[in-house]
């Protein structure tokens, strides 16, 4: 709950504990088992930033996030509890602003990225690629880039890939090598990011990151609800929206240094889906991301089973920390136990392992900065409940805020012409230049034959009229001779009888 310039998160040892605005940008941690009450915690921060001005995304893994856009319920319990945290007076049972998204595009408006906006450097990291295919991509994004082809969404990637593929040899001295092992490699890694959804991810109207930044009438910060049942079971397709998000933040948003209030907070629940297994490059891209955007007035708060989850670079960032109960009936539970209490500075009126194991439900060790950015002691701290509804919204207010949040203008798909139309238009241009080509290719080979075979009747007439005047000499000939033989003939006779 917002009180007062601070963030007021429970009671430990009926002592107010409290959260700093001016240091909630300085990154924090929720974890805790299944059930130990983190997504009532991080509905509690996500009620108070929205309360302060401060607007809000984080993820709703498990669907009941959404119950942000509903008031809660009176209970005699909650009567109880309010009492017992002193809000008698100050509480109220409410709905926040909310907007809700969906990558998939079912439960709230679409999440879109054009291909150019993600970059061929986060692109490289979220596919895996090796330095040779990476070195390949750079080029393949520079050759659209000088040739004009908009890379909008994967389908123009691939048509450009293909293009690039089958005329590589005339980008040689320009571009240098492009070897067709590399360009099927970035093709093959392409594969499991479409069908995790990445068609749908890739496309216009690209999402304005300032449309996050939001408040309503009254000043409250908007809460951007990003629907992700679906999407935490693609890690690849989540890690890739993650990337993006912290890359646009960075890019797009000023320089703020040490402000009174986060300018945007972002809570990403089941924080492990980003890390396990991940590429070590994309671990590192990650961990810049977190320690450069502090400075741009961003705060960044992961949520998780327990903090081993998170790699030690990141965990390192992470300043403000609440950490719920944890089981340790292995082994393996017992050192993740250990690493949790490591994380805390130590208080002296307690063994910090032992508390984490005893916490009950709503209950939690707490280590806030405080004004000057120094950790407070562990703290067993019961956690205050929500204003709001504590379960996932109906079916029918979500489709209400929808259609009135003014965000309307992501939710048709426009196909815009781009590198896939234009390579498309260029092949059927060429196609029907080649096929023109054949025509009179073709025309002019019958017209050769045509010629030719022209020239051989002529030739052969000529020879024909040739051996007609030969057989006419010689039977001039024969008939000249047989003339004079006769003449003789008669001359001889008429000399002998005389």
């Amino acid at each position: 709950m917002y009180q007062d310039d601070e963030i007021y998160m429970g009671l430990a040892d009926g002592q107010r504990v409290t959260m700093q605005l001016n240091m909630s940008n300085r990154h924090g941690l929720i974890a805790g088992a299944s059930g130990t009450g983190k997504t009532i915690t991080m509905k509690v921060m996500a009620e108070s930033f929205s309360d302060a001005g401060v607007p809000v995304f984080l993820c709703d893994v498990k669907g009941d996030v959404s119950g942000l856009a509903m008031p809660g319920e009176f209970s005699d319990s909650m009567e109880d509890r309010i009492e017992k945290f002193g809000l008698d007076e100050c509480f109220d049972y409410k709905a926040y602003p909310v907007s809700f998204w969906d990558i998939y595009q079912e439960k709230g408006h679409p999440v879109r990225v054009t291909v150019s906006d993600m970059g061929p450097d986060l692109l490289s990291k979220i596919l895996g690629l090796t330095p040779a295919q990476e070195g390949v991509l750079d080029i393949v994004f520079r050759i659209a880039d000088d040739r004009g082809l908009m890379l909008i969404d994967l389908k123009d990637l691939r048509a450009v890939l293909n293009y690039i593929s089958e005329h590589r040899k005339e980008y040689l001295t320009t571009y240098g090598n492009i070897a067709p092992q590399s360009i099927g490699g970035i093709v093959r890694a392409l594969i499991p990011l479409e069908e995790q959804g990445g068609d749908l991810f890739f496309g216009e109207p690209a999402l304005d990151i300032y449309d996050w930044i939001r408040t309503e009438s009254r000043g409250r910060g908007v809460v951007n609800v990003l629907d992700c049942v679906k999407l935490s079971q693609n890690p690849t397709l989540y890690a890739s929206f993650l990337l993006w998000l912290m890359a646009e933040l960075f890019e797009r948003l000023p320089e703020a240094g040490d402000l009174e209030r986060p300018k945007l907070v972002f809570f990403f629940d089941e924080a492990h889906l980003l890390f396990d297994d991940a590429p070590k490059v994309l671990v590192q891209k990650i961990e810049q991301m977190v320690k450069l955007i502090r400075s741009k007035g961003v705060g960044i708060y992961f949520v998780t089973q327990s903090p081993g989850d998170i790699p030690d670079s990141v965990l390192a960032q992470l300043s403000n920390r609440v950490q719920h109960a944890l089981r340790a009936y292995t082994p393996a539970e017992q050192k993740a136990v250990r690493t949790a209490a490591q994380t805390f500075r130590p208080n002296p009126a307690f063994k910090t392992e032992d508390v984490i194991m005893e916490l009950g439900v709503g209950e939690a060790l707490t280590s806030f900065l405080d004004e000057k950015g120094i950790p407070g002691i562990a703290q067993r701290t019961a956690i205050i409940c929500p204003q709001s509804y504590m379960g996932p919204v109906e079916e029918s207010v979500r489709a209400k805020f929808i259609r009135h949040d003014n965000m309307d203008k992501y939710d048709d798909y426009v196909d815009n012409i781009s590198a896939y139309e234009v390579l498309n238009e260029q092949a059927k241009r060429d196609a029907e230049q080649a096929r023109l080509d054949a025509e009179r290719a073709q025309l002019e080979k019958e017209k050769a034959e045509l010629e030719k075979k022209k020239q051989k009747e002529k030739e052969a007439e000529e020879k024909k009229r040739e051996r007609a005047a030969e057989r006419r000499k010689a039977q001039i000939e024969r008939s000249l001779i047989s003339t004079g033989s006769q003449v003789l003939k008669r001359g001889l006779f008429k000399t002998l009888f005389k």
